[in-house]
């Protein structure tokens, strides 16, 4: 591969990894091509990158990096053999469950490693990653708990005047008898 196209490769990374804000690192050894095309299709829908390049460009990239550099030392046992990077959009955690749910159908792809807000997760923390809550998850769940308290008060307001009314009811009836 020319020099160029090495930098322009390297350059398009590290972009992916300054926006990214979570990385995986997965192994996609023994993957056939549609279950590769599947998993990009989930991760596309989920609106995350996934990109298979050189692991030595892969590691200039993370050494270019704003957020990641730090992690350089640590990733560079992490990038041998076949390796896939996952970068995320806003919810770190979507990926995950996209990874966990394809091995758990096959045992592929095997997460290496994943870096989840300045936090490194090995392969076997897979599963307590993926039980996280994703960002919409959250929303939803305090949403809930906001809405409930509104809602108590709605139903104690309209019960007391349903009361309200009744007694004025029964008070007139009185009077008209």
């Amino acid at each position: 591969m020319e020099k160029t196209k090495k930098l322009q490769i390297t350059d398009e990374i590290t972009k992916l990894i300054d926006s990214a804000s979570a990385l995986y690192l997965t192994d996609f050894s023994g993957m056939t091509v549609k279950q590769v095309d599947d998993l990009r299709t989930e991760f596309q829908k989920a609106g995350i990158k996934y990109k298979v390049v050189k692991n030595t460009l892969a590691l200039r990239a993370i050494k270019q990096s704003l957020n990641y550099a730090k992690f350089e030392d640590k990733l560079h046992t992490f990038l041998k053999g076949p390796t896939g990077i996952v970068f995320t959009g806003d919810d770190p955690v979507s990926a995950a469950k996209i990874i966990k749910k394809f091995y758990d159908k096959s045992e592929k792809p095997k997460l290496k490693v994943a870096i989840v807000e300045s936090e490194m997760y090995d392969s076997g923390q897979l599963n307590e990653l993926s039980s996280l809550l994703t960002k919409d998850e959250l929303i939803a769940g305090i949403m809930f708990c906001i809405d409930s308290p509104v809602s108590g008060i709605v139903g104690s307001i309209n019960s007391l005047m349903r009361d309200l009314s009744n007694v004025i009811e029964e008070v007139a009836k009185k009077n008209a008898a």
